[in-house]
């Protein structure tokens, strides 16, 4: 069972990592923050700063259609943003 699930690359993300060097990452719900910083500093060879998670809890969500009315729920996932030393960079596209 992996720790890191994928990495968050959206607009904010992106102007934390250049702003405050903090990276944002999916992780296993089970993981603790010694566990996402062993597997940050591990698959990406950087030193990891300080861990901060963030439990995000599904929703339930109805939409009508012409048809019925369908419901579902949102995915209930765990946020981790890893801050990492001065000089050390996170690059999320050098493996395309």
């Amino acid at each position: 069972m992996s720790i890191l699930i994928k990495p968050l690359i959206t607009e904010k993300m992106t102007e934390l990592s250049e702003k405050r060097g903090q990276y944002g990452f999916v992780v296993n719900r089970d993981a603790n923050k010694v566990e996402i910083r062993k597997a940050v500093e591990e698959q990406y060879n950087v030193t990891v700063t300080s861990v901060n998670t963030m439990m995000y809890a599904g929703k339930n969500k109805k939409r009508y259609t012409k048809t019925a009315i369908v419901d579902g729920r949102t995915n209930h996932f765990k946020k981790a943003l890893v801050s990492v030393a001065d000089g050390d960079v996170i690059d999320f596209y050098a493996n395309i």
